[in-house]
């Protein structure tokens, strides 16, 4: 139903007797001067809407870094936006593993997309799970909102861990992607410290007590000098059966090094650094076996009760919502455009594409690289728009790497300059507070670093979840 306008009468009714001429034009609307009254036949004046041009509709699926950076773009663009994601929140995932390790809040590190968009005027957010993409159509369907249609089409649904073919380590080995996630892990680790505390069987303690992280990137070198430092540090003194400084924290890794995209140099420093904290690291050595109890690691099996998987990623189902070939984990593979072939309308990026760089290289799957492209994606349709050449092929530009430790202790690749301990622990952490969103999140995030600098304590230490008999 198209709905109509009624137009009020601004001010007090006139008692002017009108003209003549004007109550023999329209009799109806005459006032009666002594009472102020209009006749009952009198009939509202009815604004039609005016009609203009169906602007082009834009629709972006996930808001994530690569999702909003597209949306951002396009915010002055002559389109209407619709972004569908299944939360109704933007996470910063460089800073999940804090949640999982009870350094910060979900809060601290998450901001609802409403709010985010609040002010975009050409922007509407829709909660919903895409199930299919009709490229014929050009319809979106997702459960929980209506189909909707595109014009131009953004996917960057992101990517979800995989385990290599073995989906059956899930259960024992969860890995870190959102929000649940974070606070489950968070939940295994402070609960097998509760557990110990009053476990008498000295074999079953030890189990509690070892930690085993599985892949030695980025995430996983994090998770596991945080645990380190959760146990050495912030729960030293909290219980009165166990020390939970004897905790065993192993990172194991089937590369040859751990941090394989940093120079040797740097991925040598991370390693001394993890040893420094207590930490154990088993390199050249692959995961064979992940069961409640163990870990099978080559032909040694360690007994733990805590295992977390940071060790591969997969796409997520785009490829098959768009019927489109994919590469080994699943990436969509795109044009050098990162358009799918032979839909031009139609823009995959981020972890969901098979992106390469100018060495046909797979571009990371790192923040900074879906930023770019959900900006380059924004800018060849705004070029479209306005009937310009297009920008041409996606560059990616690479700004660096940075990981860290724990406190003061850090790493950071610009290829021009390259930092470890202190000065690159600062620095990795002013990278992460400037871009979290919202200033709310910055200033939270700040001060409670700051109070456990102060302090060695972690003021997330919550066991949240779990069954419905917990």
């Amino acid at each position: 139903m198209i709905p109509v306008l009624i137009r009020a009468a601004k001010g007090p009714i006139s008692t002017v007797k009108p003209s003549s001429k004007a109550m023999r034009d329209n009799p109806a609307s005459t006032v009666d001067s002594t009472s102020g009254a209009a006749p009952a036949a009198a009939m509202p004046t009815v604004r039609q809407p005016e009609t203009r041009p169906r602007r082009p509709q834009v629709v972006i699926i996930g808001a994530g870094f690569g999702g909003l950076a597209a949306a951002y773009a396009l915010r002055k663009a002559p389109v209407d936006i619709t972004i569908v994601d299944k939360r109704n929140y933007h996470l910063f995932q460089p800073l999940l593993y804090q949640v999982a390790t009870a350094g910060l809040s979900p809060a601290q590190i998450a901001s609802p997309i409403r709010g985010i968009l609040r002010s975009q005027r050409n922007a509407t957010v829709l909660m919903g799970k895409v199930s299919s993409i009709d490229k014929a159509a050009k319809l979106v369907v997702a459960a929980g909102a209506p189909p909707v249609h595109y014009d131009y089409l953004v996917v960057a649904t992101g990517a979800r861990h995989a385990y290599f073919g073995h989906d059956e380590w899930e259960p024992f080995a969860p890995g870190l992607k959102k929000i649940e996630d974070a606070t489950d892990i968070r939940r295994r680790i402070l609960i097998a410290f509760e557990k110990a505390e009053t476990e008498t069987d000295p074999a079953e303690r030890d189990r509690l007590l070892t930690f085993v992280v599985i892949g030695g990137g980025p995430t996983g070198v994090e998770i596991a000098g945080a645990i380190a430092e959760l146990a050495k540090t912030a729960l030293a003194r909290d219980f009165r059966n166990i020390d939970p400084r004897h905790a065993r924290i192993i990172l194991v890794e089937a590369g040859p090094r751990i941090l394989p995209v940093f120079p040797q140099s740097l991925s040598s420093a991370a390693q001394r650094a993890l040893v420094r904290l207590g930490a154990e690291v088993r390199t050249g050595t692959a995961v064979t076996a992940v069961a409640d109890d163990h870990v099978m690691v080559g032909a040694e099996r360690i007994e733990t009760r805590t295992v977390l998987w940071a060790a591969g990623v997969a796409a997520s189902p785009a490829a098959k919502w768009l019927g489109a070939a994919k590469d080994k984990v699943g990436r969509v593979i795109v044009n050098a455009d990162l358009t799918l072939p032979g839909h031009p309308e139609i823009f995959v990026i981020g972890d969901t594409a098979a992106m390469k760089d100018r060495k046909d290289q797979q571009v990371p799957g790192i923040a900074p690289a879906a930023k770019q492209a959900g900006a380059y994606a924004a800018a060849a349709i705004k070029a479209r728009l306005k009937g310009r050449d297009h920008p041409g092929p996606f560059r990616y530009r690479h700004a660096g790497n940075l990981a860290t430790i724990g406190r003061k202790a850090a790493v950071v690749d610009f290829g021009w300059l390259r930092l470890r301990g202190n000065p690159a622990w600062w620095l990795w952490g002013a990278a992460h507070i400037f871009f979290l969103i919202g200033f709310r999140n910055r200033l939270t995030v700040m001060l409670d670093w700051f109070w456990s600098y102060l302090t060695f304590q972690r003021g997330s230490r919550l066991i949240t979840g779990g069954g419905p008999d917990d």
